[in-house]
């Protein structure tokens, strides 16, 4: 569980949010920002799975070449994320959850589901301080959407019921928060005719 950097924004705001999206979209970088806004927690698929390889007292290269091979440690990943959207979604609080199926994971409990995306050569700038490689991070999407196509039979490019999608190449790390923070702020649920149904995710 993270908190963002200090900032004088604020947001009042009770909505329960997830934000997803590939290698370096800015989706830490968001949450980081609207957790520190709305004086909320937020949950990052990253750091479950952090967790999961310490649990197995495995390092994260490790648990990854495992969960290419198996199933188990995607479902383990994403019962873990299932059941802190559950909790969340009827706390009638503020929450911050992110990871690529964060979305799908969290399903008619979220409020509200925002997809973030970048041009894959603007991705590749933002994460040339990781230890992950260009060829790695190619073969890592590949490998997930398969993996969630045989695993859940889901297309992970199929957005529609995403709320808000973003090109965050479009703007900067502030323009990015701005938008994200006026949807927030300009949601009323009264005026809310509906949202895209999310299909079943069953872990």
């Amino acid at each position: 569980m993270s908190t963002g950097a200090t900032t004088t924004v604020e947001i009042d705001t009770t909505l329960f949010i997830t934000v997803s999206g590939p290698p370096g979209c800015g989706a830490t970088t968001l949450c980081e920002r609207l957790s520190d806004a709305i004086g909320c927690p937020y949950v990052s698929g990253g750091d479950i799975f952090r967790e999961l390889a310490e649990d197995r007292d495995m390092s994260l290269n490790q648990l990854t070449a495992k969960a290419e091979a198996s199933g188990d440690i995607d479902r383990a990943l994403d019962r873990r994320l299932q059941s802190i959207a559950e909790k969340w979604g009827t706390a009638n609080k503020p929450f911050i959850l992110e990871s690529r199926l964060a979305g799908w994971i969290a399903g008619e409990r979220a409020d509200l589901r925002i997809w973030l995306d970048a041009p894959e050569d603007v991705r590749l700038e933002r994460i040339e301080d990781r230890l992950e490689t260009e060829a790695e991070m190619r073969v890592r999407e590949v490998s997930e959407a398969g993996r969630y196509e045989s695993y859940y039979e889901i297309d992970i490019d199929e957005r529609e019921f995403y709320d808000l999608q973003l090109n965050t190449a479009r703007w900067g790390k502030e323009g990015v928060f701005q938008i994200v923070r006026a949807a927030l702020e300009e949601y009323d649920p009264g005026a809310d005719t509906g949202a895209f149904p999310t299909p079943a995710l069953d872990p």
